[in-house]
């Protein structure tokens, strides 16, 4: 358990794809990339923080890593973690 983890650190960066859009416009829901060692409550309290609304729930998945062949080398892309947050409707995040 990481009850010290800070709030600044919490959030990595906005996940900026097609599908997050789309969930962002329709429902309220915004992805962001976590830290690895990121627990809901934490997630939350640096939400709270950053934007000043507060998420009604959170989600946290983790991203697998993926075995990639570039250039005639074999790799692994990195994993990590993402949290879906949602927020109650009115409420928005300004992401870009």
């Amino acid at each position: 358990m990481t009850h010290n983890l800070k709030r600044d650190t919490v959030l990595v960066r906005p996940r900026v794809t097609e599908k997050a859009a789309l969930q962002s416009n329709a429902r309220g829901v915004y992805v962001f990339e976590v830290a690895d060692n990121a627990t809901e409550n934490s997630v939350k309290a640096s939400i709270r923080d950053a934007f000043k609304v507060t998420p009604l729930r959170v989600r946290l998945l983790a991203i697998p890593t993926k075995k990639v062949f570039r250039r005639g080398k074999a790799g692994v892309k990195g994993g990590g973690k993402k949290a879906y947050i949602y927020l109650k409707k009115g409420d928005t995040i300004d992401v870009i």
